[in-house]
């Protein structure tokens, strides 16, 4: 109700690139995806078009258009090539993918390097990045096969939690977090007194994890929600025979500290608390949503955190 808000498909072309030339943007926050892992073992096809294709779409609708602007992209933690290392990766190391989710955006990672290296090289009218954040949690995320909000539709409903992977290992962090990050990224992009070599700096790829203290399992994280929810219970249905899902992955995240001056700023009982605010008020009270976001974002931008 706020913005002008177009709901269509990113596999739509000319669609797409009309809207662009219409609004003409500064920025380009490229998110439009399918997103999910269990979804892409279902509809191959689909999360393939509208990752990679889509993407690919986006980049050179700009590119025809001739226009001026930044573009973010954001991917993935899943794009990178998982050996299930007890490290994080770093940006520069190798893209992958068992599943085609992660695939699919491992190739997104590719074309952005493509595009950039091929037709944006300079920077001059284009300046081209992309991020990779962590397992992202917090209010508004109704997607299925999604830990939190699976936990919150057994909650609300008095089931008991069914948890596919409890000892899998990831790297939670509020939905804010990357957010702060992305926004920080994005108006670097837009400054005016870029270097040469500040330009090749910032038109790359971006790690915005959580501290190393918030990988924890899964059974943690749902004891954590349950914890704060102050009712409820959980089961181990794991099964050798469910899809693929990574046991462990997290990020490194000194280039976004050194180069944006960016850290998380909520550690693990905190981000899982604010999650659990937001459900618990919105889903007694749908109404609530914009008032309880806002206050989570004031309460995240005055938060003060010696690191």
């Amino acid at each position: 109700k706020e913005i002008n808000h177009n709901i269509a498909d990113i596999r739509d072309f000319t669609m797409l690139k009309n809207c662009i030339e219409d609004v003409s943007p500064d920025i380009i926050f490229h998110l439009a995806a399918q997103p999910l892992v269990r979804y892409s073992y279902k509809e191959p096809l689909e999360t393939v078009e509208v990752n990679i294709i889509g993407t690919a779409q986006l980049l050179d609708a700009v590119r025809q258009l001739g226009i001026s602007t930044s573009i973010v992209v954001i991917t993935t933690d899943k794009s990178y090539e998982n050996k299930e290392w007890l490290f994080g990766y770093r940006e520069n190391d190798p893209m992958g993918g068992h599943d085609v989710y992660s695939a699919s955006k491992g190739a997104c990672e590719l074309l952005v390097s493509s595009w950039r290296n091929s037709f944006f090289k300079d920077g001059n009218k284009v300046r081209l990045a992309s991020v990779r954040a962590g397992n992202v949690i917090g209010g508004g995320d109704w997607a299925a096969d999604r830990i939190v909000p699976d936990c919150i539709r057994s909650l609300s409903e008095g089931k008991i939690i069914e948890v596919r992977n409890p000892n899998a290992t990831r790297p939670w962090q509020h939905v804010l977090e990357p957010i702060d990050g992305y926004l920080k990224l994005g108006k670097k992009l837009l400054s005016d007194i870029l270097s040469p070599k500040d330009i090749e700096l910032y038109c790359s790829g971006f790690n915005f994890g959580p501290l190393i203290n918030s990988n924890r399992e899964v059974r943690e994280l749902v004891e954590e929600l349950l914890g704060n929810w102050k009712e409820g219970n959980w089961k181990d249905c794991s099964d050798p025979k469910n899809m693929h899902e990574a046991s462990l992955l997290n990020l490194t995240i000194d280039k976004a500290y050194h180069l944006l001056n960016w850290l998380p700023k909520w550690d693990f009982k905190q981000t899982v608390e604010q999650t659990a605010n937001w459900y618990k008020n919105v889903t007694r009270n749908p109404k609530l949503a914009k008032k309880i976001t806002i206050e989570q974002i004031q309460l995240y931008n005055d938060f003060n955190k010696n690191l």
